[in-house]
């Protein structure tokens, strides 16, 4: 269960630092708002897709 609270835990700050970095990028890069939806909604998958994946990897390892 402990594992489980620590990951979660590092999950969520892996999230928002992403986050975070796509908004930096977005300003940077003047992507209009519109676009900026879109982009925060296919980086937050793929990094929820990979966090699964590396949860499933350490879980049955």
């Amino acid at each position: 269960m402990l594992p489980l609270a620590i990951f979660l835990v590092c999950s969520v700050f892996i999230l928002f630092h992403m986050n975070q970095l796509t908004d930096k990028f977005c300003l940077k890069i003047e992507i209009p708002e519109e676009k900026q939806t879109e982009i925060f909604m296919t980086i937050n998958v793929l990094i929820l897709i990979l966090l699964v994946s590396t949860y499933v990897e350490i879980l049955f390892s």
